[in-house]
Parts: C-alpha cells; sequence; structure tokens
C-alpha cells in the first residue's frame, strides 16, 4: 500500500505513523508517502484523518505501478529527458567495455558526429570466465569521465557488485545494474540514496514480477529516476545468445510507469541481428535503445561477436529515424 499523508501532518507524527506501519517514508513530487508491503489490504480507521488518499495493490509492484502514477516517469539523461511526454527513443552507444583511450575516443567522437549525447562502455565487467578480461576498473571510469568533460557527453557504466558502487555514482551521470547484479541489494539500496539516473537490466532468468520489484528497491529508497532495461532471456534455443522478450516489454508498458530501454546486441549476440530488432523495438515506441559498437569488433576484448562497428552504427542510426517518425517518436 501507498499511503499519501496530508500537508498538515507534522514530521514527528509521520515518524510515528511509518514506525507503526513498519514502512517506508519518502518524499515524492512534494508529497509525504510511506508505503507498506503488498500484504497491507486496508488503511486502519485511526489513521484516515491523516491521510490525503491511499493506493492498494496486489503485489509489491507499487510506486512502479500505473495504478498509482498513471503517466511514464520521465527520466533525464544528461540534456535528453525519456518518459513523460518527451516522446523521444535515446540511442545509447559505445563499446562493451573501455579498452584504451584511443578507442573510447573514437566512439564518443562518433556519437557527436551523429548529435548523440550518451557514450556508454564497461570498466567492471562481470564476466562468467574468470580469465577473461575483466575490465579497466577505476582507470576505465576515469576515461569515461574525461570523455564526458571533453564532449559534452552524459556517460553510463555497469556496477558489477556493490564493492565499487561508489566509484561508479562519483564518476558516471548514469549507473547501469546489469542483469547479473540486479540482485545485489548493496548496488539497489545505495543507488536509491541519490537522484542520479538508475538503468536495472533485467536478469536473463528473472520474472516481470522480480524485474519491477529490483526498481521498487531503488524507489522506495527515495530516488525515483529509474529506467528498466531489457536484454534477452535464456531459453531452449541456442542459435542466439538470448532471446529478446518483446512480450514483455509490451506487459511493462501497460503496467509499470517506468521508461524502458531495449539492449538487442546482448539479446542476439551477433551482430548481423542486431540492426533489425533495433528497428523492431524502436517501431513499439520504446524510450531508448542501447547498442554496442566498437571501433574494430574483430579485436574486441569482450563481446566482439556482437558488436557494430562505426560504419554499421551509423548505417542503423540513418535507418532509425523513419521508424520512429512513423510512430510520432524521434531518435536522439
Amino acid at each position: 500500500m501507498v499511503i499519501q499523508i496530508k500537508n498538515n501532518v507534522s514530521n514527528q507524527e509521520i515518524q510515528e505513523i511509518s514506525k507503526k506501519l513498519n514502512a517506508f517514508h519518502i518524499i515524492y513530487e512534494g508529497k509525504q508517502l510511506l508505503i507498506t508491503g503488498s500484504g497491507t489490504k486496508s488503511l486502519p480507521v485511526e489513521m484516515e484523518k491523516e491521510v490525503e488518499q491511499y493506493w492498494v495493490f496486489d503485489n509489491d509492484m507499487q510506486l512502479s505501478s500505473r495504478k498509482f502514477k498513471k503517466d511514464t516517469r520521465s527520466v533525464n539523461f544528461g540534456k535528453v529527458a525519456i518518459g513523460g511526454n518527451s516522446k523521444n527513443t535515446i540511442l545509447i552507444g559505445g563499446p562493451c567495455s573501455v579498452e584504451s583511450e584511443e578507442q573510447i575516443r573514437q566512439s564518443a567522437q562518433l556519437l557527436v558526429k551523429l548529435g548523440l549525447t550518451t557514450l556508454r562502455g564497461g570498466c567492471y565487467k562481470p564476466r562468467t570466465s574468470p580469465y577473461s578480461f575483466q575490465g579497466m576498473g577505476l582507470e576505465g571510469l576515469k576515461l569515461l569521465a574525461k570523455m564526458r568533460e571533453e564532449y559534452g557527453l552524459t556517460v553510463i557504466t555497469e556496477a558489477r557488485d556493490a564493492t565499487h558502487i561508489d566509484e561508479i555514482i562519483d564518476y558516471t551521470d548514469v549507473i547501469q545494474i546489469g542483469a547479473k547484479a540486479m540482485y545485489d541489494q548493496g548496488i539497489l539500496r545505495a543507488c536509491s540514496k541519490i537522484n542520479k539516473p538508475v538503468l536495472i537490466k533485467r536478469g536473463f532468468g528473472t520474472t516481470l514480477q522480480e524485474f519491477v520489484q529490483a526498481a521498487e528497491f531503488v524507489l522506495s529508497g527515495g530516488n525515483q529516476n529509474v529506467v528498466l532495461c531489457e536484454r534477452g532471456l535464456r531459453t531452449f534455443e541456442t542459435a542466439t545468445r538470448f532471446t529478446l522478450d518483446l512480450c514483455g516489454v509490451a506487459w511493462l508498458q501497460e503496467y509499470s510507469n517506468l521508461p524502458i530501454i531495449l539492449d538487442p546486441s546482448h539479446a542476439m549476440g551477433y551482430a548481423y541481428g542486431v540492426p533489425n530488432l533495433a528497428r523492431a523495438c524502436t517501431a513499439m515506441g520504446i524510450d531508448g535503445l542501447l547498442i554496442e559498437t566498437h571501433p574494430n569488433p574483430k579485436i574486441a576484448k569482450s563481446d566482439a561477436s556482437q558488436q557494430l562497428d562505426h560504419e554499421e552504427f551509423q548505417s542503423l542510426f540513418n535507418s532509425l529515424h523513419a521508424v520512429a517518425s512513423s510512430i510520432g517518436y524521434k531518435i536522439v
């Protein structure tokens, strides 16, 4: 249950009510809110005089539910707003991993050339094998920050685990919580205490309910700038890396008020299929795309098979405008 407390109720009274209900207390759009678990189905009679309005939910999809907030939330990625009434589909590009200053600089220059604003690059890589490239760590974060300073780009990178979340928060503009880390409460709770945008990727064996509950960890801590990212599920199919769940995206668009970004690069796993998937995603009226691009994918230190080269990325970018325009959106 989400409970909005009347403006004339004192902070002391709010804290007492919060303690009694074992509720989260946040301020959202200037409103004092208390959030309890979905097990609370009715408002205690003795509280009615302090309550402006309240919402009851069948499950713990509460602050992220359209029952609570009908319109999609607006979240700023630097100078660009997604969600809300923007009709923007943000195209986020960059390599899987930051590998060198020359490599990440070429990627930054590509985005600037195309008029795009947001650069991605992994610094702490959650690799399946301990023998694979693990990322440049703090040095990579500093290179991303350098690209932001030189080119005016918004930068996004992934938190692998809670041991370096403070570094990620300090150096980047948007914090990405990866598919393998979306259950890490250390990361989720740290991100709930900041106001920077947080992009949560769906785990490849995660239900939609579990996915939005991860977002609720961040929302209930006070950070309302949360974006969901679908990146494919593990199914019986082996010809592609994962299976992009567009049915799940349609469900999230119907029931969740959070902006939705799609990552066809990780879903497909092979560069040849990424452009068509990206166009299909765009046709759904999504809020963003996360596309991996590398100056020379053949020598990439991670996920070489799925990264577009810069010429392929530019070709995809050019083709997306007509698709977006056909449904009243624009690529930014």
